[in-house]
């Protein structure tokens, strides 16, 4: 069992971007090693209200990476003491909004968002902000998705949230033009990708930006002394967000995938990070 959390960490790391699915390697190589551990010393740290933002919209509706981490994350907040809240924009907050706490992004008003985050962030006071898979704005001014198509008519705006919290930071992404990504935005010239400029206090990076959240959640249960991936069952989670509507991001099919690969990937590879821990 690996008991050095930097060592643990970078080991962690290592596995999150085995598979190098969209160049997520060489992000690596732009990072600071030890960025999970980072992240998870920020949670481990919040108090009281921590917004995660999630939801990438996909056709018409939303897709399966970005929720199903998210719900992960907020499950764990909420056994910790926490105070999750979802925020998200239509169609990803109607069909979340009964059965968790969420916070609604008007994707028709950009031009009041600024203003909303600000507004928003004066009243909740939130301790910690969490981006996990949205989409985040590019040089021009646009969102855009891994084709390079411009998607902003169907994207709230979340980036104001980070550009303006006095609280820490954090990003999720695995391709490049999600928020967080303006960390390493200058290097990611030679990716095919339209990157995003908005950047966080702590950027983390995955072959699939679900799988992040039980990168997070393994070293978080180190410094807790508690396995807080036990009882994550991403298959439940998946046929949850599969019966409200959503579609795999790559394959635009509704199926139990993420990013085009099985749930089972998912459910191997959080065996593959309890056993790193010493969980199991």
């Amino acid at each position: 069992m690996v008991v050095n959390p930097a060592a643990l960490a970078e080991k962690i790391e290592d596995l999150l971007v085995e598979k190098d699915l969209r160049g997520m390697k060489f992000a690596q190589s732009c990072l600071t090693p030890g960025y999970y551990y980072r992240a998870a010393e920020l949670i481990h740290n919040a108090t009281g209200t921590v917004l995660i933002g999630t939801g990438f919209p996909v056709l018409n509706t939303f897709e399966t990476d970005g929720p199903v981490g998210a719900i992960v994350l907020y499950n764990a907040l909420i056994q910790i003491g926490l105070k999750p809240v979802l925020v998200c924009g239509d169609p990803l907050y109607s069909a979340l909004h009964n059965d968790y706490d969420c916070l609604r992004l008007n994707i028709a008003e950009h031009h009041n968002a600024e203003a909303f985050a600000k507004r928003t962030l004066s009243e909740i006071q939130p301790s910690l902000l969490i981006s996990i898979e949205r989409p985040g704005l590019t040089q021009d001014g646009t969102y855009r998705n891994m084709f390079g198509d411009d998607i902003s008519d169907r994207c709230a705006r979340f980036d104001d949230f980070l550009n303006h919290a006095t609280c820490p930071t954090i990003g999720i992404g695995d391709g490049g033009n999600e928020i967080g990504m303006g960390n390493i935005s200058q290097h990611l010239s030679s990716h095919n990708i339209m990157a995003s400029q908005t950047c966080c206090d702590e950027l983390l990076i995955a072959d699939v930006s679900n799988w992040a959240a039980y990168g997070i959640l393994a070293l978080l249960g180190k410094l807790r002394n508690e396995d807080l991936l036990d009882s994550v069952n991403p298959l439940a989670i998946l046929q949850y967000l599969s019966d409200k509507g959503c579609i795999d991001g790559v394959t635009k099919k509704n199926t139990l995938t993420e990013d085009s690969l099985s749930y089972t990937e998912g459910v191997n590879l959080i065996d593959k990070i309890r056993t790193l821990c010493g969980f199991k």
